[in-house]
């Protein structure tokens, strides 16, 4: 277990479970009732300035992950707004490795720079790997000067048209223009200016991408830098722990410990007790500590409120696994599972996935909680109703597996 800080021998702040589950409710964003007449994008850009980012993911088995985040938050919304955000001028949102791949202001992208510089050490082996192509680089960067923002097959079509990749066993079997391509972009010597319709990244230069005040910025000092990062993140969390803190932007455990040493001294932490909590916690000065709140929402899979799972069974004594990655014999509810969010607590689960040609929402599973209120499933259904509008879906379908599913057909 980590020691607190203290300031001046002050005590610690006392949090009880529920306190804080709501801290970390309202910190999130959720407590306004939805749906918004009309979501715009002051509305979005106040989401993304309290969350500090959107994890990108390619699976499109319901809709691509980086959209739900907002929907969630915000009820249905034109994705075109957040496309606006991400690929055109004044960009407000920027690709690079955050949580993970994801969507964050060109600021924090300034932030990051740090871990830009530590390509060569922290990058995949298969990006490294380009470092020593010094010849490859210069001419993969040349194109991308020349052309972008292009896609990784446009680059390769122009420097290197006659290679293939390996296709032979399971992995990233990248050709050498596309690890190329990754190395630059972790090292921050290219961008992404956006994603096609297919969902691959288009490179471009960052001076071409990043606003202009952003990208002549000068680089902050890394200590400096993760600072600024783990105060977005303990914003975000409104109270969590130094793990779950620095895994939001999966920093270095020894500096995060002396970076929150130093937002302690300065009053940007401060100290907590949590109950059930297994370590100290670390409250943000400007948190919002509601009575109660009011929420319905469906979780995505990488939703930003659930990304460290000690910290989702602690608040909330909810166990969950992503099992998009396990065999499905070994599967126990389903592919893309969402939580679904009922006021303060997670009171169930659905397997969904977006049935485009038959213009149906299917419920492939839909599991309950123990404890989960009575109006649980006549809940989820109104919030299933509302996700198929938003996903231009004409019903929602309920397969019959899972304890709630039953109940769920009969609300529908």
């Amino acid at each position: 277990m980590s020691k607190a800080i203290r300031v001046n021998g002050e005590a610690p702040v006392r949090l009880s479970s529920g306190s804080a589950r709501r801290v970390a409710l309202a910190a999130q964003g959720f407590g306004r009732e939805r749906p918004f007449p009309r979501v715009t994008m002051r509305q979005v850009q106040a989401t993304l300035d309290r969350i500090g980012l959107l994890q990108i993911d390619s699976v499109n088995v319901l809709a691509r992950a980086h959209l739900l985040p907002l929907y969630s938050r915000l009820g249905p919304y034109d994705i075109g707004l957040l496309e606006k955000a991400s690929s055109r001028r004044p960009r407000r949102l920027v690709e690079y490795w955050a949580h993970e791949a994801s969507f964050v202001s060109p600021e924090t992208h300034r932030l990051l720079r740090w871990r830009m510089e530590r390509a060569d050490q922290e990058a995949w082996r298969t990006v490294r790997a380009a470092a020593e192509q010094p010849q490859l680089l210069e001419d993969v960067l040349a194109e991308v000067a020349s052309s972008g923002p292009v896609t990784a097959g446009e680059v390769a079509a122009a420097v290197d048209p006659n290679h293939v990749p390996d296709k032979s066993h399971w992995g990233w079997n990248w050709p050498p223009v596309k690890s190329a391509l990754e190395y630059l972009f972790w090292s921050g010597r290219i961008t992404s200016a956006g994603r096609t319709g297919q969902f691959e990244r288009r490179y471009d230069l960052p001076e071409r991408v990043l606003p202009g005040h952003v990208h002549e910025a000068a680089t902050p000092d890394p200590e400096e830098a993760i600072e600024g990062l783990l105060e977005i993140s303990a914003r975000a969390h409104g109270v969590g722990t130094a793990r779950c803190l620095r895994d939001y932007f999966r920093l270095p455990a020894h500096e995060s410990r002396q970076a929150i040493g130093r937002l302690v001294q300065k009053g940007r932490l401060i100290e907590a007790e949590v109950e059930g909590f297994s370590a100290p916690a670390w409250l943000h000065p400007e948190a919002r500590r509601p009575r109660k709140v009011e929420s319905r929402a469906l979780l995505a899979p990488f939703d930003p409120l659930i990304f460290e799972r000690r910290r989702l069974e602690e608040l909330f004594g909810f166990h969950y696994r992503i099992e998009i990655y396990t065999p499905k014999e070994k599967r126990r509810h389903g592919y893309y599972v969402l939580p679904f969010l009922l006021n303060e607590e997670i009171a169930g689960r659905v397997d969904l996935k977006s049935d485009r040609a038959g213009s149906a929402l299917l419920v492939q599973s839909a599991w309950v909680e123990e404890d989960a209120p009575a109006d649980t499933a006549a809940e989820l259904a109104g919030e299933l109703r509302l996700m198929a509008g938003w996903l231009g879906l004409e019903e929602v379908k309920v397969q019959p597996k899972g304890d709630l599913a039953a109940d769920l057909a009969g609300a529908l």
